[in-house]
């Protein structure tokens, strides 16, 4: 019996065009296409690989060469609210979104207190102006002032002065008495409490949160762990494909926020590490998923860099190719992206956009066009179907559509 294995590469913010939606749920995002407004203004963007997979038949742009191409192509909507890397990785591994509470976290900052103080932690409220938390004198929970309005909160450490394990504990109990979207515990070595507290802002819309990039967090030692709300791993791809004896194999940031107790994780951050991590399982997993996210792509957005943006794309696009080629016939290669993060739209912040779906596989001759789905987790229940698993709690199967 033939082993196969679906190479699954999620290109962090690669959006496609503005979901139908925003005019209602998000005007500012009116306008946005990451990946075309990318391909407008940038000098160097060079995207051999892409173009003969076909992601010229879902973009249409004058830039790009038009060929036929080795894969079927479409695009996806994201079910879950907002534009959100953690609950879009949740959707692409099957998860059906719940709806959150949208609150900035002095909304639940006297309740996280009370609980806390109930079991023995030291809390304080160091700046009345400001509301945030700071927990034994070195653990800071605040508003993350890095993403939408009232969705996460972070809570951060000096590593160098306290377990991750206890960030972590902290942070657990945070996640049990917010109802918030996600909860992040995160720290760094080679930084202190002091570093922290001096790179807390406000935003203009009253978040208050650590500026971790400041704060010096990422530096060394990094260390995160993503809490989500409604989110079952058991349900997810990922976890059904380990039950079933299967590998699965999480690498870059896909490994930060997707739980998985028995996948084997790689943790890098730099497109080159992610995509050569890639192809080092490609040598080693012989069935299974290997799914890597790229996310100097989301970061390059976040900073408002075309050209760093285009950077990276053109080092993904250079390991795609290699990746074709290490291919076996039975192998199945997904790209797609978890939402838009437009660097020409005028703000710094993800946008609500759709995403590029692209599958190829030796296994099918036939080209199609898949067209538009509604949910990033049509991803999990096509690779559940084409590695003969049960199917998450969400998506449709995009087998019926490809043709052997």
């Amino acid at each position: 019996m033939s082993k196969k294995r679906v190479i699954l590469v999620v290109i962090d913010s690669l959006g496609v065009g503005y979901m139908d939606d925003v005019k209602l749920v998000r005007p500012r995002d009116i306008g946005a296409n990451t990946f075309k407004h990318i391909l407008d203004q940038s000098n160097i963007l060079r995207i051999p690989t892409l173009e003969r997979l076909g992601v010229n038949s879902i973009l249409n742009h004058e830039k790009l060469n038009k060929v036929k191409p080795i894969a079927s192509y479409g695009t996806l909507n994201l079910m879950h609210q907002g534009a959100d890397s953690y609950a879009g990785h949740q959707e692409i591994m099957g998860t059906f979104p719940r709806i959150p509470n949208i609150s900035p976290f002095r909304d639940y900052l006297l309740k996280v207190q009370q609980i806390l103080v109930s079991m023995g932690y030291k809390v304080e409220t160091p700046d009345k102006t400001k509301p945030y938390l700071l927990v034994n004198d070195l653990v800071v929970i605040a508003d993350n002032i890095e993403t939408d309005f009232g969705q996460i909160y972070n809570v951060t450490a000096p590593l160098d002065y306290i377990d991750f394990e206890k960030v972590l504990e902290i942070a657990t109990i945070v996640r049990k008495e917010v109802k918030v979207n996600r909860v992040i515990a995160l720290g760094g070595n080679g930084i202190t409490i002091e570093n922290i507290i001096d790179s807390i802002e406000q935003r203009s819309d009253g978040l208050v949160g650590v500026n971790s990039p400041a704060s010096g967090v990422y530096k060394k030692g990094y260390n995160v762990r993503h809490i989500g709300y409604g989110v079952d791993p058991n349900t997810q791809v990922s976890s059904i494909l380990t039950k079933a004896g299967k590998s699965t194999v999480l690498i870059g940031k896909m490994q930060d926020v997707i739980s998985c107790k028995h996948s084997i994780k790689y943790p890098a951050v730099e497109t080159e590490k992610v995509m050569k991590v890639i192809l080092q399982s490609m040598s080693e997993i012989e069935e299974g998923l290997i799914a890597g996210t790229v996310q100097e792509t989301d970061l390059a957005g976040h900073s408002q860099d075309v050209e760093k943006y285009a950077s990276k794309l053109m080092i993904v696009d250079k390991y795609l190719d290699e990746i074709i080629k290490k291919m076996t016939d039975e192998d199945m290669l997904i790209i797609t992206a978890d939402h838009g993060n437009d660097p020409t739209i005028g703000h710094s912040q993800h946008t609500r956009e759709k995403t590029p779906l692209l599958i190829y596989s030796k296994l099918y001759e036939s080209k199609n066009n898949i067209g538009e789905r509604q949910t990033l987790s049509d991803i999990a229940a096509t690779i559940a179907e084409f590695l003969k698993v049960e199917p998450p709690e969400n998506g449709k199967s995009i087998l019926p559509i490809l043709k052997y």
